[in-house]
């Protein structure tokens, strides 16, 4: 491979209008006179923040390496690779979904190694694609030709430096493909509510990345909070930077379906009425590399299809929540992993075979979660809105709508944002109203509705919450299956009134609040922890047995301490009163056995039950027949309160 150094003509980005290098313009060239070509990923050493591994970028192998962001410096008798999540292209999602058929990659080089371009497949078997030997260089740029063609199942593509007896510096790595006629364009949508800092970090951290941020338009953030981003002095400071890039909207708290929706809203009307939009939670550690990540291979798909970021954990950063998922709406569950997909993965290191911890085989997922995730223009004429849900699910019921039109969705490796762990969110919380109750709007729309399988999954959840002394929740269930059958009203107003009733009804519950430890804590012997002694083997036996327990008021014991992981109802249940972690880990629940209070919610959850079986096939109909209205602009335009006709 012949190398050349030649100077390059400094463009001018479309986001911005001011003059930038050509590594900050994803549509720029590298080469005089050259056809311009799509930046689809940046190769970077280490990560934006210290506080996640730089390993997750590059590895090294042997001898020493100073990584930087956008460089590398070698040392003699070293040996360095990227084949890490962020660090290598994902070659078997471009060739199953996009028309690219040939991946370039330039960088430059100074001093003495080897550069090899590395391919691995399906078995996680690698391979040398292309390889030059440089000696001397002083800033030269080397650019390889791959072809697209044998990673249908799996693989991907990386970058191997090694030196012999001198220093080498790589930087400026970018990989291409060959641009479009017509590039689409992007905006981005942040939505906040409550997390002033969080947001501004966010935004900190774009406009800390100019080439991130040239893949963007616009930048809105959508503000729902009764303490407003704008209030502060920092955020003066942040829009100045970005100047009429950015919009700032405040409206009344419609949760993250009225949050990103309004970001669909502004771009569908707005000038950009073509664009994709991004949807970005407030509450992330960015990785401004995603930005051009998802819209270079939103610019290449064959067809518009819904582009998810990944995300991985905040908390324990080398951990990936999940590669692909899917729901069983009738069954109220979401985030299930796909087969041969990973879950709560760690990236780093080998495993038993010395081989890397990546994401190697593609997963075909069916929905992606809203932390970051670009919807195109197309998907939103053809199938509508978002539904208001105020949130949970939200993102659920839009992808299976997608699939339903013939729209699919891919979840991007190497595309994220570090997200709270979920793990360390507890169930019993007033969110859980939503998940229950949009769930069973997303069976309606998009299941049979097998109101067997729907009431079975129901009665198992209530009749657990119930020995397991979570009263709160069990009238949380039963509040959210009586308004599904009130029927779509429930979402007329966004859902607001229905955010605001959950948290009333639960402030009426003692064993939904959460306690410093220091509080609760007379007799230390009352929190003397007690492990369980295993999984039931026929748990509806044990749930009876424990049902019994509770109308005859006996218990194993008076008082035991529960650790979060241990908090099943099945152990739970053995106490008169159990002090139960957190799982945020920050306090405990109090926990108190009340026969009448459990009777009278059993009775409730009868009638409830009772009702959803008869009741239940008029009111999927209903909600299938009001689901155009529900996702139109016109509806939105309602609640936002805006009048389009002015």
């Amino acid at each position: 491979m012949p190398a050349s150094a030649g100077t390059t003509e400094i463009p001018r980005t479309a986001a911005t209008g001011t003059t930038a290098d050509p590594a900050a313009d994803p549509s720029a060239t590298d080469e005089p006179g050259g056809a311009r070509r799509l930046l689809i990923q940046r190769g970077l050493f280490d990560g934006p923040s210290p506080l996640v591994p730089e390993d997750l970028y590059s590895v090294v192998e042997r001898g020493n390496a100073r990584r930087e962001r956008g460089r590398v410096v070698l040392t003699p008798d070293s040996l360095l690779t990227t084949n890490a999540y962020f660090g290598r292209v994902h070659a078997t999602y471009w060739q199953r979904w996009t028309d690219v058929t040939e991946l370039q990659v330039s960088l430059v080089v100074s001093g003495s190694g080897r550069i090899r371009v590395m391919a691995s497949d399906t078995n996680r078997i690698p391979r040398i694609a292309a390889a030059q030997d440089v000696s001397e260089a002083n800033a030269v740029t080397l650019r390889f030709d791959v072809k697209l063609d044998r990673f249908m199942d799996g693989g991907g593509l990386w970058l191997e430096l090694s030196t012999g007896g001198d220093e080498l510096t790589v930087s400026d790595v970018r990989w291409s493909v060959a641009e479009v006629a017509a590039p689409r364009p992007a905006s981005m949508v942040i939505c906040t509510f409550n997390r002033v800092d969080d947001c501004l970090n966010t935004l900190e951290a774009l406009a800390d990345d100019p080439g991130a941020l040239a893949a963007i338009r616009t930048v809105y953030v959508v503000d729902q909070g009764s303490d407003p981003v704008e209030s502060r002095p920092r955020f003066e400071t942040v829009a100045a930077r970005f100047g009429d890039q950015l919009v700032y909207i405040r409206q009344p708290n419609l949760g993250g379906a009225g949050g990103f929706t309004r970001g669909l809203f502004e771009v569908a009307g707005g000038a950009d009425a073509n664009a994709d939009t991004v949807f970005m939670d407030d509450d992330v550690l960015l990785e401004p590399e995603i930005l051009i990540r998802l819209t270079a291979f939103a610019n290449r798909t064959r067809n518009p299809m819904i582009v998810g970021g990944q995300m991985l954990n905040l908390l324990h950063p080398s951990r990936l929540h999940i590669s692909a998922e899917y729901a069983v709406p009738e069954k109220l569950l979401a985030g299930q992993p796909v087969e041969d997909g990973m879950h709560d993965a760690m990236l780093l290191g080998v495993d038993e075979e010395g081989l890397p911890h990546v994401v190697e085989r593609r997963v075909d997922t069916e929905y992606n979660g809203w932390w970051s995730c670009l919807i195109p223009a197309e998907v939103v004429r053809q199938i509508g809105y978002p539904l208001p849900m105020f949130f949970q699910w939200d993102d659920v019921e839009y992808g299976y709508r997608a699939r339903a039109h013939n729209i699919p969705t891919v979840s991007l490796p190497g595309a994220a944002v570090w997200h709270a762990d979920f793990g360390w969110k507890d169930w019993d919380e007033w969110h859980r109203y939503f998940n229950i109750r949009n769930a069973m709007v997303t069976a309606a729309l998009h299941t049979g509705f097998s109101t067997r399988t729907v009431g079975r999954q129901l009665t198992q959840m209530l009749g657990q919450y119930l020995v397991g002394m979570q009263y709160g929740l069990a009238a949380t269930l039963l509040q959210a299956v009586e308004d599904f059958l009130r029927g779509p009203e429930i979402m007329a107003d966004g859902s607001a009134a229905a955010a605001a009733e959950i948290r009333r009804i639960r402030a009426q519950y003692p064993e939904t609040k959460m306690h410093p430890v220091g509080d609760v804590e007379q007799d230390f012997r009352d929190l003397q922890v007690v492990r369980p002694v295993g999984p039931p083997g026929l748990p509806r036996a044990t749930w009876l047995k424990r049902a019994a327990y509770l109308a005859l008021d006996r218990a194993k014991g008076r008082t035991g301490y529960v650790t979060a992981g241990d908090a099943h109802w099945w152990h739970t249940s053995t106490f008169s009163k159990a002090y139960v972690t957190d799982m945020s880990e920050g306090g405990v629940r109090i926990r108190t056995r009340d026969r009448a209070l459990a009777a009278e919610l059993a009775k409730r959850g009868a009638r409830t039950l009772r009702r959803l079986q008869k009741e239940a096939p008029s009111v999927v109909e209903s909600y299938r027949a009001a689901m155009p209205e529900l996702t139109s602009r016109e509806n939105w335009a309602r609640l936002y309160g805006v009048d389009e006709q002015a």
